[in-house]
């Protein structure tokens, strides 16, 4: 083994055309066999493969350090041997194993390599969609009948889920992947009082580049469900980040020149970031609410008052915004209205100029925010919201052309990225800095006169519904009443 590093490392530092070849021929080692499953767990290796790659680990290291140009090389081999999504889950979290390895001492790469793990971790992703894992929750709810009965107990649920994944293939491999990536974020990014300045440089360093990688890829990423986890789980281990990651946010939403639609993302995951982050606190999300809803009041100001109807295209930028005000008081009601400060800060925000303006946000707002932030501004006469409903309501009836429905598209294209958290295996390092949705009386009211005399929700609904997320929760009334058509805006929309 020893001759055969000499001579590997020799031909390609002395005639380095054998490069590529070279570098191919090593980090194809990388790769797990399919047989291989025994070997990995959970992305770990047993003592004797991890024997195994580190002689690989060593050449490439030598040879990393000996010519300079094979960086390029190296980035563009384990681009090109990245394991097929559909590969097994052992095989993908292996290359990942070795791909950490890699920037453990070779710091250079991890920028891009982190790049690249996200962008494949999206194709798992959006090939492991949400209604998918969460029909498969819900069966697993089925088969044990006394888990009906544990709605509110989600400590239970998850420490009965803590060593077992979903059974979804895709969704296994990222399940284990992201659990990987968690423990590496925790270890480069977790600092103390005896952290040392390079430590914290490394921190800083890293966090910086997944604020590059988020904006490059994940921002401009629709209907993501589970990587942009990553950021708000990195972003909860110090507040500095948490901070620089909301002024991101919103510093993007402010500039009018920006696409409309990268605004309109920045905006949804900025509510979504305020309304579940646990470790955010109450002063963070109202001065954000202050600052979105003085922004909305000024366009308000500019815009034509002659205009009845707005275009939802041309103000896509304030119907977001007005959405993620109504959003955020829905979703923190509880928190916002606990003192007399805090409603005459809900006050000030002007909430009825907002929602019944010419420009009339609540139209186009999803049904479930639009009723949710109904309920609360009444119960504490902040507007009277449910004249506007109704009349928005008589404006989305569908009309019906013999066989074929035509429905108005009246609904922002929206959807919170931090929403309820499905894969298993890895929750363990989320689930103690998220927020749960919990439903105040005012909702209650609210939801019961909109139903229409639908039936409410039986105990045998998915647990993660009953405890969570109105938007879900309202969808499945709609889903007794209202054509698939019009719940296919807000479908997962959480």
């Amino acid at each position: 083994m020893e001759a055969y590093t000499e001579f590997c490392v020799d031909i390609m530092v002395v005639h380095n055309r054998y490069l590529p070849i070279g570098v191919s021929k090593l980090i194809v080692h990388w790769i797990p066999d399919d047989t291989d499953a025994q070997d990995w767990v959970n992305g770990c290796p047993q003592e004797h493969t991890r024997y195994q790659l580190k002689p690989i680990h060593s050449v490439l290291n030598r040879i990393l350090t000996a010519v300079p140009m094979a960086f390029d090389v190296v980035n563009d081999a384990i681009s090109a041997k990245f394991p097929y999504f559909k590969k097994q889950p052992h095989v993908t979290a292996g290359y990942l194993f070795n791909l950490l390895w890699l920037i453990e001492y070779k710091p250079i790469f991890e920028e891009l390599t982190l790049q690249l793990v996200l962008q494949k971790l999206l194709i798992l992703d959006v090939n492991a969609p949400r209604d998918e894992i969460f029909v498969e929750t819900e069966d697993d709810g089925e088969m044990d009948a006394d888990s009906m009965f544990q709605i509110d107990d989600t400590n239970a649920a998850t420490l009965a889920n803590n060593e077992k994944t979903v059974d979804h293939p895709v969704g296994k491999t990222l399940d284990v992947c992201l659990l990987m990536l968690y423990k590496f974020l925790e270890d480069k990014c977790s600092i103390n009082q005896q952290s040392s300045d390079q430590q914290r440089w490394m921190a800083n360093r890293l966090f910086k580049s997944l604020m590059y990688i988020f904006d490059e890829v994940l921002l401009p990423s629709h209907n993501t469900h589970h990587v942009q986890f990553l950021i708000f789980y990195v972003t909860s281990i110090r507040s500095a980040y948490a901070e620089a990651f909301l002024n991101s946010l919103w510093q993007k939403v402010k500039n009018p020149n920006i696409s409309p639609i990268i605004r309109h993302a920045a905006v949804g995951y900025m509510a979504s970031y305020l309304a579940r982050a646990k470790f955010l606190p109450l002063c963070t999300v109202i001065f954000y609410l202050k600052e979105m809803s003085n922004w909305a009041h000024t366009y308000i100001d500019d815009s034509d008052a002659n205009s009845q109807s707005g275009s939802m295209k041309a103000n896509l930028v304030f119907y977001s915004v007005c959405q993620a005000v109504f959003y955020l008081i829905a979703f923190r009601a509880t928190d916002l209205t606990a003192t007399s400060t805090d409603l005459l800060f809900l006050q000030s925000l002007q909430l009825s100029r907002l929602a019944m303006c010419h420009l009339n946000p609540l139209r186009y707002c999803l049904a479930p925010v639009a009723t949710a932030f109904a309920g609360v501004t009444r119960t504490y006469q902040l507007a009277y919201c449910h004249t506007v409903l109704e009349r928005n309501a008589r404006r989305k009836l569908a009309t019906v052309y013999g066989h074929e429905k035509s429905m108005p598209e009246e609904t922002l294209e929206t959807f919170f990225p931090f929403e309820p958290y499905l894969l298993k295996l890895s929750n363990k390092y989320i689930e103690n800095i998220y927020m749960a949705y919990n439903g105040s009386d005012a909702d209650d009211d609210c939801m019961n006169e909109s139903a229409e005399g639908l039936p409410s929700r039986k105990r045998g609904d998915s647990e993660m519904v009953e405890e969570d997320e109105f938007i879900i929760a309202d969808k499945r009334q709609k889903e007794l009443s209202r054509s698939q058509e019009l719940e296919k805006h807000f479908q997962f929309a959480s």
